[in-house]
């Protein structure tokens, strides 16, 4: 009989996932009970609670899907979306090309509007598409891992905008940006959202969070057909996170005990608090990688804060340098995708990881392999 896996020690600076932080591996590996006992019921309320906070939500409807991020997107787009529907789609970037692509397979009629990868999303021309048209919704990633791009504020509210006019929803990914940057559903005007607990909320991958508006709610209650997939169909699992306890599947248990955990971390810690640290620690970085030559993908006010991409000199061998991080010093960072692999490194500061000591400990592991 082979003898029990023992992983090796990594400190994980890549797009995802994180370290997972030690009072989350507690929480992981206590008692589990039944997915309808009356205490993990009332864990439940707890967690719709606190991610409606983190959020910055009232929508009733915000649930953890027992699933990964990409599941999560799979369930908010196959429950908005009927054959034949109307979806555009702002793309810069791997996770832009999924939504689309998801939206396209559940038979949506899909527009996309790129912009340059490692640009900002050009919010104005998804506008004027959209202009004198009708959508079902219009969407984009919040936080575009693969090329470290933020969607800001002014780019959300033109978005709103065009949703108006047009009669759609707005649906974010905020995979990447929940719990390291502001999300704010209900200020920005977002129907819809999915994330991951892998990143910047230091929990291990297996559950997505996702919020609905009223108005996303509304298109639910008005569909003109099941939606395609049972397992994800919220008008089913809405009502296990209901008033109603109805059994749809059995819940990841101890998954749950780590979110719970993990997101009071967030409050102890302080939302603004916790935002202006992963804000500093990706500073610290950038300035210690310009110190030593090297030059940043994105404009720094485009920047996202817990994931860096930098660009890789021709002289240096992007495989090799990654590799000898990973073999000899345990450090994990990532390469990068599509267009840009072999281009740049892709560098994340979530969750516990976000903090200057970190990264120092990078920079200088960084300067031993390349000497």
């Amino acid at each position: 009989m082979d003898a029990s896996f023992c992983p090796p020690t990594r400190i994980l600076l890549g797009p995802g996932p994180c370290n997972t932080s030690p009072e989350v591996l507690e929480a992981l590996s206590r008692p589990t009970i039944g997915h309808l006992d009356p205490a993990f019921l009332e864990l439940m309320n707890q967690i719709g609670n606190r991610l409606r906070r983190l959020f910055g939500t009232e929508n009733s409807l915000t649930i953890p899907i027992s699933a990964t991020g990409s599941g999560g997107m799979q369930a908010v787009l196959s429950n908005l979306l009927e054959p034949g529907d109307a979806v555009l789609v702002g793309v810069h970037g791997v996770f832009g090309v999924r939504f689309a692509e998801c939206a396209r397979r559940l038979g949506a009629d899909v527009t996309e509007v790129h912009s340059d990868w490692g640009t900002p999303l050009d919010c104005e021309e998804v506008a004027k598409v959209a202009s004198g048209k009708s959508f079902k919704l219009i969407g984009a990633v919040h936080a575009e891992t693969s090329t470290g791009v933020l969607l800001g504020a002014e780019g959300i509210a033109k978005l709103r905008a065009a949703c108006d006019e047009s009669g759609a929803l707005l649906v974010l990914d905020t995979v990447t940006s929940l719990g390291g940057l502001p999300v704010e559903l209900d200020a920005r005007g977002v129907d819809a959202t999915w994330s991951g607990t892998q990143k910047c909320l230091a929990c291990p991958p297996g559950l997505s969070p996702i919020s609905l508006s009223q108005r996303a709610m509304d298109v639910l209650g008005r569909r003109e057909r099941p939606v395609s997939s049972w397992y994800f169909d919220l008008s089913l699992i809405s009502q296990y996170w209901g008033s109603e306890r109805a059994y749809h599947h059995t819940a990841p248990i101890n998954m749950l005990y780590g979110l719970h955990e993990a997101l009071g971390l967030v409050f102890e810690e302080g939302i603004d608090e916790r935002y202006a640290r992963h804000a500093d620690a990706a500073r610290h970085l950038w300035n210690g990688l310009e110190a030593r030559g090297f030059e940043m993908l994105v404009e720094e006010p485009h920047r996202l804060f817990p994931l860096t991409s930098v660009r890789i000199p021709d002289s240096i061998d992007d495989a090799k340098v990654r590799a000898e991080l990973l073999d000899v010093h345990g450090i994990e960072i990532g390469g990068g995708l599509g267009p840009l692999a072999g281009a740049i490194w892709r560098i994340g500061l979530m969750g516990q990881n976000a903090n200057k000591g970190t990264v120092d400990q990078l920079l200088h592991k960084l300067d031993e392999v390349l000497d």
